[in-house]
């Protein structure tokens, strides 16, 4: 019994030694070593400052910015928080909510059917990515706004529109703050 005792122990320290110590460190140590920007959350640095990450969406309020989706998570891309709304199709507040959205984007671009993904959260509340479909609903307002042409605006559109990878999984998408920072570097605002 005794000599039980003391193998489970001896097993606990080193088996808590080897996979809560050394492992992590080890694969740390790797992840750094070949997949820094990955390991580091992908951050967006310009000008010596971290602008954001190139996998944690955020909003953008200005007229003379593309919108990313809405974000259920914390009080809006709360990277602490991540968590989609949790209200059924059916839920009243959800009904408002997504109302609004359509109004609000409408608005903008009236006749044009707003894009889902302008007015439903993701999963995670945290996507960084819109569909080409709600870039380009955004292209009249943004090029009103910033003063330059629609063309122009629908060309940055498209230099930063990703494809599905390995060419089948997932869908076309556009990284927001990708997109707006561009715009600013390309278009800057007086």
């Amino acid at each position: 019994m005794k000599k039980n005792l003391m193998i489970s122990v001896l097993m606990t320290i080193v088996t808590t030694i080897l996979l809560g110590i050394i492992y992590p460190l080890v694969i740390t140590g790797l992840a750094q070593l070949f997949f820094k920007d990955k390991a580091n959350g992908q951050l967006i640095v310009q000008d010596g400052k971290v602008v954001g990450s190139r996998i944690i969406g955020q909003a953008f309020a200005g007229p003379a910015y593309f919108h990313s989706r809405p974000s259920a998570a914390g009080n809006g891309y709360d990277a602490a928080n991540s968590n989609g709304s949790q209200l059924g199709p059916t839920n009243q507040h959800l009904i408002d909510r997504v109302k609004a959205d359509v109004a609000t984007n409408q608005a903008d671009n009236p006749g044009q059917p707003v894009p889902v993904d302008l007015v439903t959260t993701s999963g995670s509340g945290l996507d960084p990515d819109i569909s080409p479909a709600s870039a380009e609903f955004q292209v009249v307002r943004v090029a009103k706004q910033c003063g330059i042409s629609e063309e122009q605006v629908t060309q940055l559109i498209q230099a930063h529109t990703q494809p599905r990878q390995l060419g089948l999984l997932g869908e076309p998408r556009v990284n927001v703050l990708e997109l707006n920072l561009d715009l600013d570097a390309k278009f800057p605002r007086k």
